[in-house]
């Protein structure tokens, strides 16, 4: 119990280190958010090398120079506490020679938290176009597309 607590702050304080790094080394939209009705759509994209190898074995992600993983976390700003709130989520990621990948997204829940990852192949230098579904029962049915640059570290 106590190891899985620990894993599970392991995974938070990773992901506010990838966004501390990130924005320091000068990538810009590290981590962005879209609002959407009473709903803050947290979006990210990442390179897997930054999350360590215990997690990344923990959740089933492969770490490679070659991969990315996008982030997404959907909250209820209507609620108290502005919980995270489970959906219903697809998407595909295309690059600028248009091959198209479809993202498989994993759900992981951390105590209060929901994230859903999904790994993305990428080269070195490319850009990488997203369109994501998100929706939440009838109160949310939205459609996220955004673009990040991934490099081979």
């Amino acid at each position: 119990m106590f190891q899985s607590l620990r894993l599970s702050r392991s995974v938070l304080q990773i992901l506010l280190l990838c966004l501390i790094t990130v924005t320091h080394i000068g990538f810009a939209n590290a981590e962005q958010k879209h609002q959407v009705g009473n709903f803050d759509i947290h979006y990210m994209a990442l390179n897997s090398t930054f999350i360590t190898p215990e997690i990344a074995k923990k959740y089933g992600i492969v770490r490679s120079r070659y991969k990315g993983l996008v982030n997404i976390t959907v909250l209820n700003t209507n609620l108290e506490g502005h919980p995270a709130v489970p959906v219903e989520i697809s998407g595909i990621a295309n690059n600028l020679l248009d091959a198209r990948i479809n993202l498989d997204f994993k759900e992981i829940r951390e105590g209060k938290s929901i994230y859903y990852i999904a790994e993305i192949p990428y080269r070195d230098d490319q850009d990488v176009n997203f369109t994501i579904a998100i929706k939440n029962g009838n109160q949310l049915n939205t459609s996220l597309k955004f673009k990040h640059k991934f490099y081979v570290d």
